[in-house]
């Protein structure tokens, strides 16, 4: 018994299915999120508010990326 060929439709569907679902859990999640993190301390309200819809509609490629990605302040050195 032999396996079928697959026709260049298909690989051009499951070609087409990886890309956006790349870009859609990886690219525009990690840019979304560098994003954030040079805005935060400046953005306006308006930008904001696009940024947190933007963080709604891309949930899921956030949540793949939160356990990797600290960005919390470092501590300021004290001196006594």
């Amino acid at each position: 018994m032999t396996m079928p060929a697959l026709s260049n439709d298909f690989l051009l569907a499951a070609a087409a299915y990886a890309g956006v679902a790349g870009a859609y859990l990886v690219v525009i999640p990690l840019a979304l999120i560098f994003y954030a993190r040079q805005r935060w301390y400046i953005a306006g309200s308006i930008e904001r508010t696009l940024l947190y819809g933007l963080v709604f509609v891309f949930f899921p490629g956030m949540l793949l990326f939160s356990p990797f990605l600290n960005f919390r302040p470092q501590p300021r050195n004290l001196k006594a």
